[in-house]
């Protein structure tokens, strides 16, 4: 990155005088890197005119290029003199002999750039061509400008799209692709947008929407929270009571998915349980966990019931059939009958069935640590991996939670909040959803408010996991990402419109920092005029 900047640099302060001193000496650049190998006029030098005691003949002759204007922005490029890349009548995009799985990545660009797309042929001027080479980093890849001409390589698929991604916006946003070599990857493997459609309804077309949203901006990741106490939003044919009358048909979802696939977008679904499960228990009353008094608990399932695993699994199997992902999230947050004050004497149950499961002095927590790790069996099964919220981890118990379940950190308010250095000194992965940050929240409840793209592109970082303390750089690497939540707790605040509005600049900004979360260069003000720009 210093390269990139001190490039950047020289060529802001030297332009004017290296073109002055070209034109009229003839002198050669020869510092100056020529990736694409552009022709001698066009690299801003001539053998003829340095001749002794000849007149110089004119040039065309190009400062230092400037980094491509993108949101995420490039991690580094590598500045050239030429004119750059842009599209002419006879431009097309090509895929390199022995990389035709690039058929979809070369046809969405050349619709995207209004060009031709001409297939596994020779890449002729003004062409686009499109590779797998390399042995780099997963999502990499290296985009070459030069001699009229771009060439983006990367080591899979997903990075060559990524490339694709950054000559598009550049395109958008200057006209063109600057000359020289743009070398990329992002600093995080998660990268999302986490998307409650249970207690609101969000059309398929609304969600396919939101992923070419996502796709330009190098985010892979999007989960869908489809159950909760208000409504259950995707087709069942294990359990066709308990889905709610506005929801998803599996066709639809099988749409979203191929949508994702296309664009490089893990799609995974969450149950949320043994709380939040309100739908289901709507069609299931036996199963609600009730105290003493009879009186029942909202969306608590009675986890001392065998029928109450048996209805969550086969859920669980039907729904890890259908998303083809590597994850599935099992939720485990907030079981009501962890949060009074004495859980043992309200639900006697429950504590019996833990002492008979996991023997004398077992607690109530152990018992919802067993549910937890029974459901991520299921997950398991599916040969995917388990994802559960922070607050459904105990310490302490005679029962703790699969080492492989991925922690999803939203919050420290719960009873007994853990802070997120206990989870990582566990030697947990954590996916950041820090709610101070990354939760909006429709209606403001609670004492949420909208957050801002600003605050996050100034203030946030996949470390700062909690309120707005970073963790010790020490455990960065179990740090698998982050994602931008949308929370429908008050489903009519805003439209399926509002919301597209409203999360868009913060959904940009943790793009941003996902891909790199050093400070960035640009200043909020220069983002958001660039945001305005690409649209």
């Amino acid at each position: 990155m210093w390269f990139s900047r001190r490039i950047r640099q020289i060529g802001a302060t030297t332009a004017s005088a290296a073109v002055f001193a070209m034109t009229l000496a003839g002198c050669s650049d020869e510092g100056a890197p020529d990736p694409g190998g552009a022709p001698p006029d066009q690299a801003g030098a001539t053998s003829a005119a340095a001749a002794p005691g000849r007149t110089p003949s004119p040039t065309r002759s190009y400062a230092l290029s400037e980094e491509p204007a993108t949101i995420p922005s490039v991690r580094a490029h590598q500045a050239a003199r030429g004119p750059g890349w842009s599209r002419t009548g006879d431009s097309g995009v090509v895929v390199a002999k022995g990389s035709e799985a690039l058929s979809d990545e070369g046809r969405l660009l050349a619709q995207e750039l209004k060009l031709t797309y001409r297939g596994a042929v020779a890449a002729r001027a003004g062409d686009v061509e499109l590779a797998l080479a390399g042995d780099g980093a997963a999502e990499s890849y290296t985009l070459t400008t030069g001699g009229g001409r771009v060439r983006i390589t990367g080591p899979d698929e997903a990075g060559v799209f990524y490339g694709t991604r950054t000559l598009k916006q550049a395109v958008r946003s200057g006209g063109s692709m600057p000359e020289g070599v743009v070398r990329d990857r992002p600093d995080r493997p998660q990268r999302g947008l986490n998307l409650d459609i249970a207690r609101k309804h969000f059309t398929a077309g609304w969600i396919e929407d939101r992923l070419r949203e996502m796709a330009d901006l190098k985010l892979n990741q999007l989960g869908l929270h489809f159950s909760d106490d208000q409504a259950f939003r995707i087709q069942s044919d294990s359990h066709p009571e308990v889905v709610s009358e506005q929801h998803l048909t599996k066709d639809e979802v099988r749409r979203i998915l191929a949508l994702a696939d296309r664009l490089h977008i893990t799609v995974f679904g969450e149950i949320d349980s043994p709380g939040h499960l309100g739908a289901v228990l709507r069609a299931h009353p036996q199963l609600q966990l009730r105290n003493t008094q009879g009186v029942p608990r909202q969306g608590a399932i009675d986890i001392s019931q065998p029928d109450a695993a048996r209805i969550v699994d086969d859920l669980l199997r039907e729904y890890t059939a259908l998303f083809p992902g590597a994850w599935f999230h099992v939720g485990a947050d907030e079981y009501q009958a962890l949060t009074v004050s004495n859980p043992a004497a309200s639900y006697p149950q429950l504590a019996q069935a833990a002492r008979q499961k996991y023997g004398a002095g077992a607690t109530i927590e152990d018992l919802a640590e067993g549910w937890l790790n029974d459901r991520a069996a299921v997950v398991r099964e599916a040969r995917k991996t388990p994802k559960a919220w922070n607050d459904g981890f105990f310490s302490g118990g005679k029962v703790t939670a699969d080492k492989g379940i991925e922690v999803e950190y939203w919050t420290g308010k719960e009873i007994g909040a853990r802070q997120p250095g206990e989870y990582l000194a566990e030697g947990r992965r954590v996916v950041n959803l820090n709610d101070e940050f990354l939760y909006y929240v429709l209606g403001e409840p609670n004492q949420f408010t909208y957050p801002t793209g600003r605050r996050i592109y100034e203030q946030w970082t996949p470390l700062v996991l909690r309120g707005t303390e970073a963790v010790p750089e020490k455990y960065s690497a179990q740090i698998l990402g982050g994602r931008f939540a949308v929370w429908c707790d008050l489903a009519n605040a805003q439209t399926q419109d509002q919301v597209a509005a409203g999360i868009r600049r913060p959904l940009q900004a943790t793009a941003q920092k996902l891909w790199d979360p050093r400070q960035p260069e640009r200043s909020w003000q220069s983002f958001e005029q660039l945001a305005q720009k690409l649209g």
